[in-house]
């Protein structure tokens, strides 16, 4: 039983047939055969193909790869700023605006009063917690350094790779 294809089908295996990368079936072979547009349409595929073949291709410029590579790059990594810096931009306006509506909040209820009390509170509170914590800042202070080293270290070891 064979089957008919129609020209769309045909359409899309012209260039792979053209170039010499696919050999068509009973069917395609037969189509083509039968079609006077596909048939021409493969002429013309295989005209093309003969002329880029035969085409000389130019010597890149020196150092054209090296130079398209940090294109490239920095292409990349100026997008990233631009991300980060609308990310960053939007954390703070909407940091803004909570406190902002906060603040609007309160002034408007009556518990600015509490407000207050409460924000006394806290800085007892926190003044305590210093106290507390003071002793230790040197330990805090060492840690922070080492992991600021690390994670340097792994910025720089993964930037001098991917070069």
């Amino acid at each position: 039983m064979t089957r008919d294809v129609s020209c769309v089908a045909v359409a899309d295996l012209i260039e792979p047939i053209a170039a010499g990368e696919l050999t068509p079936d009973a069917t395609v072979a037969a189509h083509l055969s039968t079609c006077a547009s596909c048939r021409a349409a493969l002429e013309r595929a295989r005209d093309l193909d003969r002329l880029l073949r035969e085409r000389t291709v130019p010597a890149p410029p020196p150092q054209f790869t090296s130079r398209t590579i940090q294109l490239i790059q920095r292409a990349g990594w100026r997008r990233e700023q631009i991300v980060d810096w609308v990310f960053n931009s939007s954390l703070i306006a909407a940091g803004l605006l909570l406190a902002m509506g906060l603040w609007i909040a309160l002034q408007h209820t009556g518990l600015s009063s509490f407000g207050r009390d409460a924000f006394d509170i806290f800085t007892s509170d926190m003044a305590a917690l210093a106290q507390r914590v003071t002793p230790s800042l040197p330990l805090y202070a060492g840690a922070t350094g080492l992991i600021v080293v690390a994670l340097g270290l792994w910025w720089w070891a993964s930037s001098d790779a991917a070069l």
